[in-house]
């Protein structure tokens, strides 16, 4: 590629590119959450464009770098509308835009909704994994039956082998019975039923993955959780401040998810305090923490999504791209070097 070219990585590319990759994905994954854990990166907050009188839709600007063997810039710029589903279009949409730290200029532009998805379900399957010690539950529980949990559950299967039912519950059944049918292929016949209730999801799993459009918590109690189980709240909004405030309670960064009224800032704001929050991934990853603190306590894991994640999926699905001659490269599409402006 040129000095003055760029490429262009659209869905298919991507999707190709990434298939049959789970188990490196998540190691991508695991290593970027080290690296941030060490203080390779540097990750601004994310700033959310949000539209007047219009709480559910917004477009969300995350910048990052991620040094420590990675060594890339960049920026995810992604958008949330969930009433594109009544339209029969996807909720989320996205590009990545990929950087050089040598010379700052744009290397690639890569469709971004599937790297989110793959890296947010890569960042779920660590998390469950690091949390449940390696051991396979019996059970996952599924909330929301869309994109984001369907990618979660295949990521779920790569990192426990044999993991075998998945419960699920939507507000529209409909869709649930859907999803239900789809993760029965791409799991190879597991089973897989929808629940009544979310009550019932509750109840009957050990490991419960939140992936819904909540904007407000809507659950106040995890009474019914069998005793030590564990929540991911990939949502951020699902949970009561007084349930995460019971909870032994996990993020990806502290600073990142205390923050936009997600069930964690809430809890902060009742309390006054962030001591609530036990440590991060990444310190459990290190061996700086234990996996969970044992006995009947329920462990929530509450990733706010940090950029640098898609930074790493992203230079993967590019090395991949650059190796296997995949991809649009446009010639020409920066300017050239500043003199020519004056010949």
């Amino acid at each position: 590629m040129s000095k003055d070219g760029i490429l262009i990585l659209g869905g298919g590319d991507v999707a190709s590119l990434l298939r049959g990759r789970e188990g490196e994905v998540i190691e991508t994954v695991r290593q970027a959450y080290v690296a941030h854990g060490n203080g390779q990166s540097s990750l601004p907050h994310s700033t959310f464009l949000r539209f007047p009188h219009d709480e559910k839709n917004r477009i969300i600007a995350l910048p990052a770098f991620l040094g420590d063997g990675f060594d890339v810039a960049g920026m995810k710029w992604i958008s949330s509308f969930p009433g594109n589903l009544e339209q029969g279009l996807a909720r989320a949409s996205a590009v990545l835009v990929l950087n050089s730290c040598q010379t700052g200029r744009p290397e690639a532009i890569l469709e971004g909704s599937i790297v989110s998805a793959q890296r947010t379900a890569a960042s779920a399957a660590a998390a469950a994994h690091a949390l449940c010690s390696g051991n396979a539950p019996a059970t996952v529980g599924l909330v929301g039956t869309g994109v984001i949990n369907f990618e979660i559950a295949r990521f779920l299967s790569a990192v426990f082998p044999g993991l075998a039912s998945f419960v699920l519950y939507d507000l529209d059944s409909g869709r649930a019975s859907r999803f239900a049918g789809g993760l029965q292929k791409v799991t190879g016949g597991a089973d897989v039923r929808v629940a009544a209730s979310l009550e019932a999801v509750l109840e009957s799993s050990p490991l419960v993955s939140f992936a819904t459009t909540a904007a407000r918590p809507y659950v106040d109690s995890l009474r019914v959780c069998p005793p030590g189980a564990k929540i991911l709240h990939i949502s951020l909004r699902d949970l009561a401040p007084e349930v995460i405030l019971a909870c032994d309670n996990v993020v990806d960064d502290v600073d990142h998810v205390c923050r936009a009224q997600t069930s964690i800032h809430l809890a902060e704001q009742a309390a006054g305090t962030r001591s609530f929050i036990r440590c991060t991934l990444a310190d459990i990853l290190e061996g700086r923490a234990q996996a969970s603190p044992g006995g009947e306590k329920i462990t929530v894991f509450s990733p706010f999504g940090l950029g640098i994640l898609d930074l790493a999926v992203g230079k993967l699905v590019l090395e991949a791209a650059l190796a296997h001659g995949k991809g649009l490269s446009v010639q020409g599409f920066l300017p050239g070097e500043d003199e020519e402006a004056f010949a």
